[in-house]
This record gives C-alpha cells, sequence and structure tokens, in this order.
C-alpha cells in the first residue's frame, strides 16, 4: 500500500504531489488497466513481436 507522511509544517497540497509522484511511479493503476482488460493470447503475442521489433530497432539505430 502507497502511503505518504507529513513532514512539519508540510502542505497538504505538497504531500498530495508527492503521494501522486510515488502512485505513478509503483504502476498501479497500469497493472490494474492490464488485470481487468481481457486481451486474446494471439494479440498479446504480436504486441510482444511489434515491442521486440521496435526495440531492434531502436538499438541498431543508436550504434549507427
Amino acid at each position: 500500500m502507497i502511503g505518504v507522511t507529513l513532514q512539519n509544517n508540510e502542505s497538504i497540497d505538497r504531500a498530495l504531489k508527492r503521494f501522486k509522484k510515488k502512485y505513478e511511479r509503483s504502476g498501479v493503476l497500469r497493472e490494474f488497466k492490464k488485470r481487468t482488460a481481457f486481451m486474446k493470447p494471439s494479440v498479446e503475442k504480436r504486441l510482444a513481436r511489434m515491442k521486440a521489433v521496435r526495440r531492434q530497432q531502436r538499438i541498431s539505430q543508436e550504434m549507427d
């Protein structure tokens, strides 16, 4: 569970900003969306292949 403790003389806005940053970095929302949306195994494999191709292109482009 994600939480933040208020520091001395810290405003609520500042603490909320820290909480939001922690929340985004932890990937809770991303994981939730991934679990709630069903994707066919064939589509998952296709997307994984496309992602691998893009990664390889990016790596080869950096080497040039």
